[in-house]
């Protein structure tokens, strides 16, 4: 039996306190299997991205019990890599700097960089190679397409081999061809890597094409209404997306939403 990443249980959570206090998510129960690839689906504003915050011990639950690898989360997980629907990479900053950059932040790997940088930098160009980057090592980010801003925001998320990897719209800015190719580059990552990864995306296609199990969450406050679970046997390439099995899966989703995705 696979183990058990995270885990919560009638998790709810809010911002503010006191009558000031906004429920974002209401009493959500899942789990998250060690290696498995799950997406978040939902109108905007239900906290799919609140999901990630709580998480990641960004933020803390209101009620409820929320455990990863089996402890309960109590502040910011380093085993967490993040990447959003910007890239955030540091203009000033080369590729490859920019991938080194939370070497440079987290420990253990801050009192190890400046002694080992060029291990680590090869490490990071290794990265940059497996997602197509090779020959833009050096570049900086205004000389980079927005696809490629994206692998390399993928490929920070990945240097300090992060227990899961958590995507909040990460392909939401990109054209429809280049998201398709980055569908492709993240299904390869997390095949390559076997990688918890949690995936937040208003783009039901983009759900059912890379996730395991794609939970469905209300309007606010958030609660999970619906676990699909995508039984489209791996790998999957982009035809896949033709068929009427996987058009079957969309469409259901897509009812459980209501037309507000």
């Amino acid at each position: 039996m696979t183990e058990m990443l995270v885990e919560l249980d009638n998790v709810s959570m809010a911002y503010g306190k006191g009558d000031a206090a906004v429920l974002a998510i209401e009493d959500v129960t899942l789990s998250i299997r060690k290696g498995e690839f799950i997406a978040v689906v939902g109108p905007s504003g239900c906290g799919k991205s609140s999901l990630m915050k709580l998480i990641s011990g960004l933020h803390a639950p209101l009620s409820g019990k929320l455990a990863v690898e089996g402890k309960p989360v109590n502040g910011p997980l380093k085993s967490v890599g993040m990447a959003f629907q910007a890239s955030n990479l540091l203009p000033w900053r080369t590729c490859v700097d920019n991938i080194l950059l939370p070497l440079e932040i987290v420990q253990p790997y801050r009192s190890k960089i400046s002694s080992n940088r060029a291990e680590y930098k090869k490490k990071a160009e290794d990265l940059l190679h497996s997602v197509g980057l090779k020959g833009f090592t050096e570049k900086f980010p205004w000389q980079l397409s927005g696809g490629m801003q994206q692998r390399a925001s993928i490929c920070r998320a990945l240097i300090h081999e992060p227990e899961i990897l958590m995507l909040d719209e990460p392909f939401g800015a990109l054209d429809a061809f280049t998201r398709e190719e980055l569908w492709c580059a993240l299904r390869d990552i997390q095949a390559q890597r076997q990688v918890t990864v949690m995936l937040v995306t208003h783009d039901l296609r983009e759900a059912v094409f890379l996730a395991d199990t794609v939970y469905v969450m209300s309007d606010r406050p958030g609660k999970v209404v619906k676990k699909c679970n995508v039984n489209i046997p791996r790998p999957r390439d982009l035809e896949v997306t033709y068929t009427q099995e996987f058009q079957d899966i969309v469409h259901e989703l897509r009812s459980m939403i209501g037309g507000k995705h």
